[in-house]
């Protein structure tokens, strides 16, 4: 692996981190051009905007569709702190983004996430979504995953009855 697929996923981690602070869920995601160049980045959204569909992912792939046209996203790469989700998946696949690199498991989030919280989750890896397209998304993760863990750490515990 390349040193700097690392950095950008610790920079990915920073931002799902930054989207806690920010009183969102604590997912983060950048784009890479083919060379490793940061060309945009992205975090979630979806408290503060109050939109279930403003995943970092799918925040990132909604700014990369308007800025940059489908040969340079073939030759980019999406790095999140978090595996992509089904929708985020479909999303990436749709904008012919050609590589996903991720941090945290969809599988190691759930055990943080799941049946603890009022979220909701469909558990399908991003590699399974993938797998059903008519090109290849090269998958690389999960990846740090320790790291990437603790922004969630204390994130996902039950909600108190008000």
């Amino acid at each position: 692996m390349p040193t700097a697929d690392f950095d950008h996923l610790r920079h990915a981690i920073a931002l799902a981190r930054r989207a806690r602070e920010h009183g969102n869920h604590p997912f983060g995601a950048l784009l890479a051009n083919a060379a490793g160049k940061r060309l945009l980045e992205a975090e979630n959204t979806v408290v503060t905007q109050r939109d279930c569909t403003n995943h970092a992912e799918l925040n990132l792939v909604r700014l990369a569709s308007h800025q940059l046209d489908r040969a340079t996203l073939q030759g980019c790469t999406l790095y999140t702190s978090t595996e992509p989700c089904a929708m985020c998946a479909g999303a990436i696949f749709w904008s012919g983004i050609g590589r996903v690199v991720f941090a945290l498991s969809e599988e190691r989030l759930l055990a943080f996430a799941g049946g603890t919280s009022e979220e909701s989750f469909l558990f399908l890896p991003c590699r399974e979504v993938f797998a059903r397209g008519h090109r290849t998304v090269d998958v690389i993760g999960p990846l740090l995953e320790d790291e990437a863990a603790t922004v969630h750490a204390g994130f996902w515990l039950p909600k108190s009855a008000s």
